[in-house]
């Protein structure tokens, strides 16, 4: 860890001199490329501040040595505005000597500000904690600190719970909400900000632990993945890494265990991705037909159910690229399922079976039928042809959900998953680092999986980050979206 710390020092400080440079290039002369390889400098530093700080939220003598040396390092703290309105929180001492059981007098007392956040304007907390010295034997005691969501962290629950809401689902890189806390009168370094994203999610990360087992639990998982750029060390380019997402939806057939998302990263698309990451799981999976699953699905551990919107979408780009009747039928017929779909949402998985058994069924038969006559007067080079085997192909995987009113028709709650990774990558250009991809898909659970909930994650987070420091191990699941009552929650967000 020590070697990981300061190699990532180095590069840090390279970095910055790098984007000096180019910032004075942009005053000198006007150029588009030169303002976004600037961008793309800051969004690396900020990873890889972000990485450090996830790395060093450890209580190990080494990494408290090593984090001392880094914090010389930075710019000295200023003091929080004067202009920003401030709310005391009063601490109370203890009533007797801890030492000698004697009584305490007032002395003085201690004050320590922290800058939060509540929708729409910054607030200074002052924690004012009472200061008391023994009559009997002279031991001075205060009231304890109050505790913070990062250790030594000048920043409230509120406020981190912003900055990674504005991060991670409105997504703003942290240099952009910089300056838009700096049109507020509040100036803080980008390197502040990196580095209690990365404290703040490892804070979190006993709830993520708790969010993975829970989710592999469940008996139907739809999964899907999409690409994200990553920086690659060292050569200034980007490599291709993957977000995977593992999405629990049992709404539609009344199940008893409420939505989730969980995603993961990893550094490329190969299969045994997603074999260790389903490794405790048993049931069933809405999945594209990526080849990479195959080995899943040996020894019916894992059994497959294709999705009905992958094979849909083939006939509609047909249809789009040139109005083929053909592929205007295959699309009629298969909305046909899709009716039948709309008059069942929210069933029993009973009922459900029964219905499809006896209305989805027979519209799938006539069109398996239909497909192989109609193929066989194609060319078999034409997408149109194409589309019919990518069908009849995945057919007996298509079917399944017609015997099972568990499944879905198709794998669309994993897809508006990853919608927000979609357009994350269109403001984020790349991510800074594999650390940094590893802990967007823990911040994309855990806002996902409260906005699946109906739960604000604004003040989801705000909340949790107030209580997961001394929040019992062994009773994490009660801080799950689903599980959260916003005890305090009035608090952080007022």
């Amino acid at each position: 860890m020590a070697q990981d710390a300061i190699a990532a020092q180095a590069e840090i400080a390279k970095l910055r001199f790098q984007l000096a440079r180019y910032r004075r290039a942009e005053f000198g002369r006007s150029s588009e490329k030169l303002a976004r390889e600037a961008e793309q400098l800051e969004l690396a530093i900020e990873s890889l501040e972000s990485d450090q700080a996830e790395r060093l939220a450890t209580s190990s003598p080494i990494a408290a040595a090593i984090k001392s040396a880094i914090e010389a390092q930075k710019p000295a703290r200023r003091a929080l505005p004067e202009h920003l309105p401030r709310d005391d929180m009063f601490h109370p001492g203890p009533c007797t000597c801890p030492t000698c059981g004697g009584v305490l007098r007032r002395i003085s007392e201690e004050i320590t500000e922290t800058l939060d956040y509540v929708p729409g304007r910054f607030k200074v907390v002052r924690h004012i904690r009472e200061k008391l010295s023994c009559r009997a034997c002279d031991t001075v005691v205060a009231a304890p600190a109050p505790d913070h969501a990062i250790a030594r962290g000048r920043a409230g629950a509120g406020f981190l719970a912003h900055i990674l809401v504005s991060k991670y689902d409105d997504h703003l890189p942290l240099y952009r909400q910089a300056e838009i806390f700096a049109r507020e009168g509040v100036k803080l370094e980008t390197s502040t900000l990196s580095g209690w994203v990365g404290a703040t999610a490892a804070a979190l990360n006993p709830l993520i632990e708790a969010l993975t087992t829970e989710v592999m639990t469940s008996d139907t998982l739809h999964v899907d993945d999409t690409p994200v750029p990553v920086l690659a060390p060292g050569t200034g380019k980007t490599k291709t890494g993957r977000l995977w997402t593992y999405v629990r939806d049992e709404r539609p057939f009344a199940g008893i265990r409420p939505p989730a998302a969980l995603f993961f990263y990893s550094p490329d698309r190969k299969g045994k991705h997603p074999r260790e990451h389903l490794k405790e799981f048993r049931g069933t999976i809405h999945a594209d037909g990526y080849a990479g699953f195959n080995e899943l699905f040996a020894g019916n551990r894992i059994v497959e159910a294709a999705c009905w919107a992958h094979a849909r979408r083939k006939f509609f780009e047909v249809h789009a690229a040139n109005g083929s009747p053909i592929a205007q039928e295959a699309l009629e017929r298969i909305s046909q399922l899709y009716a039948v779909e709309e008059t069942i949402k929210g069933l029993l998985p009973d009922q459900r079976r029964r219905e499809r058994q006896r209305r989805s069924k027979p519209v799938a038969a006539a069109l398996a039928a239909w497909a192989d006559e109609t193929r066989r007067k194609l060319s078999l080079k034409s997408e149109l042809a194409a589309a019919f085997r990518y069908m009849r192909a995945r057919w007996a995987a298509l079917n399944r959900c017609f015997d099972d009113g568990r499944l879905a028709l198709d794998n669309n709650p994993a897809e508006r998953a990853l919608r927000c990774v979609a357009i994350g990558r269109k403001n984020y250009l790349f991510a800074g680092s594999d650390a940094g991809g590893r802990r967007a898909a823990a911040m994309y659970s855990l806002i996902e999986s409260a906005k699946l909930n109906g739960v604000n994650p604004q003040h989801y987070l705000a909340d949790v980050l107030t209580r997961i420091a001394d929040h019992p191990a062994r009773r994490i699941d009660q801080l799950l979206p689903w599980n959260w009552q916003p005890i305090g929650a009035a608090r952080a967000v007022a």
